[in-house]
């Protein structure tokens, strides 16, 4: 089996820096997205932290790192996060959500901590794999709001858990096998602010993984989206095909759907 990817960041409408980041490598089937926050040098350098640990323990383990060692490796970026607040910010609390899927042997693993969301498509259907750390998601699971009313509401924003706010990070884990045509999503929240589950599902059904990508962003960027967007799209196809990154300057033709 085969992957195929393509993704995007940009900044968004309203943003002058993008705190968001990626990282990818495909030949070891890790993918994984980062939401920076704690504002401009603090927020970015945060993302970028989670992104740069990956890299080096992958680095120093020839390209392989298993499901166990991949928990490891997010602790450790947990740890460099929270230190260089105590070192380089006088203690200035800073963060980072983040999402990474791993796929090995034919099954997936998704690790996480925030609001930084993993979906799959599977036959037109959309799941959301991960569940987010925030205040209205507790309430949705308490029954005191309904998922559409959690999506508009003032503590949307409001996480419960983030690498670097603390010295120690609980990351949550779902697992499951790949089918060949599945599609996995990885995303800020910058996206799923934007749009509905159902909304993404209608995009990318078609299974074409660049298309989607770009109407994703572009739709984004059609309504002035207020937050930085980040997107890493998966599919799961049989051998090797390696794509480019996004343009985020690319024009493309928006899908009429319904939202």
């Amino acid at each position: 089996m085969r992957f195929s990817s393509t993704r995007f960041t940009h900044r968004g409408g309203h943003r002058e820096h993008n705190e968001d980041a990626y990282y990818e490598n495909r030949q070891s089937g890790l993918w994984l997205v980062a939401d920076g926050m704690g504002g401009y040098r603090a927020g970015d350098r945060a993302s970028q932290l989670v992104c740069e640990t990956v890299a080096d323990h992958l680095s120093s383990a020839g390209g392989e790192l298993s499901v166990d060692a991949l928990e490891q490796c997010l602790q450790e970026a947990n740890r460099r996060i929270w230190r260089y607040g105590q070192e380089h910010l006088g203690g200035q609390t800073l963060g980072s959500t983040v999402v990474a899927l791993q796929i090995q042997q034919q099954r997936y693993h998704v690790l996480w901590a925030g609001d930084s969301r993993c979906y799959r498509i599977r036959d037109g259907v959309i799941k959301r794999l991960s569940t987010d750390h925030s205040q209205v998601a507790e309430m949705v699971t308490q029954g005191l709001l309904t998922e559409s009313d959690a999506e508009h509401h003032p503590l949307a924003h409001v996480i419960t858990r983030a690498m670097g706010v603390d010295e120690t990070l609980t990351l949550d884990h779902v697992s499951g096998d790949v089918l060949p045509g599945d599609l996995f999503m990885l995303c800020s929240d910058g996206v799923t602010r934007e749009f509905s589950d159902g909304f993404l599902g209608q995009l990318l059904e078609p299974g074409h993984i660049e298309e989607a990508s770009r109407a994703i962003l572009h739709s984004a960027l059609v309504n002035n989206c207020k937050d930085n967007i980040t997107c890493i799209i998966v599919r799961a196809e049989n051998g090797w095909y390696f794509s480019d990154p996004l343009s985020t300057d690319e024009d493309v033709t928006i899908p009429r759907l319904s939202r």
